[in-house]
């Protein structure tokens, strides 16, 4: 394993961070530090990269304790939310910046930073100044200069937050491709579920400092461990007491299957391609159904519209808590 963490704990005053967390994190993959602001993630990024010091347990970098190691021995690359740039330094010597410390031959140097400027689509924009150069594009950068010194592990927390939703989009289709290429082990921090979903080999669900699951994109989201893994990586609604994913749920109307639960229409909303179709079961209960626009038209249904609604089957569910069961219950251990 290329990281190990073990029984890591972090309190600031009397706020708990991190408790005992442990996690294994494989060489050469991608993996996602996922949860809510405040849930523990960019403090556990911060405790591998040694710019945080954890209370209890420590941090193995291939095989070497890095407990107590400074920043700078751990051969870490760092990519902040904020690009960090040296704003009087071209794009290229930003690239250089940690060879020229390390005092590297300039052939070397010159050699390096050339095929990273060209890996990461910013050859021709060598010679600008960061100031010149999209938000995008300086992100871009930004891992160039992490990637110059050839480190053992890519730490990146929240790279593309102060990015609007197109650039991330691209970013994210870019950071898979460069991984595939580059093959470091990268561990990056996100709140965005569908930036996780997309990008991550494996995700790290963390939830008020604790591990809530450990898995692959697919077992996290089919087979959630408990309700706010579910919750928490997709939309879900209620059908009796099960908590279930809009889209896994069917609907027929009276002169078809007569399996499931019945209700009426009351709203129906289009957004884009999907249809949401919301019904008022007749024991009162209001459950989101989310449809094609093909499955909708098929079934001419609109609003007070008499209908029937059942589960598909091999669906993921997980059993439904009430608000106050939520906030009494502790989070489950990880699983994997």
């Amino acid at each position: 394993m290329s990281i190990e963490i073990v029984n890591v704990g972090k309190r600031f005053g009397d706020f708990v961070a991190l408790d005992e967390v442990s996690v294994s994190i494989p060489s050469g993959r991608l993996t996602a530090l996922l949860g809510p602001s405040g849930g523990g993630k960019s403090t556990l990024l911060r405790i591998v990269a040694g710019l945080e010091r954890a209370d209890t347990g420590k941090v193995e970098i291939e095989g070497v304790d890095a407990t107590g190691l400074p920043p700078q021995k751990r051969n870490v690359g760092f990519v902040f939310q904020q690009y960090a740039a040296f704003k009087h330094l071209s794009v290229r010597r930003n690239v250089a910046f940690g060879l020229e410390i390390r005092k590297r031959p300039k052939d070397e140097i010159r050699r390096r930073v050339d095929e990273l400027l060209a890996l990461v689509h910013l050859e021709q924009f060598a010679d600008r100044l960061p100031a010149q150069l999209s938000g995008g594009q300086r992100q871009r950068m930004a891992l160039a200069r992490a990637l110059a010194v050839e480190p053992t592990v890519l730490l990146l927390d929240e790279p593309f937050g102060a990015l609007d939703a197109k650039v991330r989009k691209e970013l994210r289709d870019w950071l898979r491709r460069l991984h595939d290429e580059v093959h470091v082990t990268t561990v990056f921090v996100t709140h965005d579920q569908e930036e996780a979903l997309e990008v991550a080999d494996e995700i790290v669900v963390i939830n008020d400092g604790r591990v809530e699951q450990i898995g692959s994109p697919d077992e996290l989201y089919d087979r959630p461990a408990n309700e706010f893994v579910m919750r928490f990586l997709g939309p879900v609604t209620q059908l009796g007491d099960q908590l279930v994913r809009p889209h896994d749920l069917q609907l027929s109307t009276e002169g078809g299957d007569q399996a499931g639960l019945p209700g009426r229409v009351t709203r129906v909303t289009r957004i884009g391609f999907e249809i949401r179709v919301e019904v008022t079961a007749d024991d009162g209960q209001t459950v989101t159904v989310t449809l094609t626009r093909n499955e909708f038209l098929a079934l001419g249904i609109q609003a007070d519209s008499a209908v029937r609604i059942r589960l598909a089957p091999n669906s993921p569910t997980t059993t439904a808590t009430s608000p106050a069961q939520r906030a009494a219950a502790p989070s489950l251990a990880a699983t994997h």
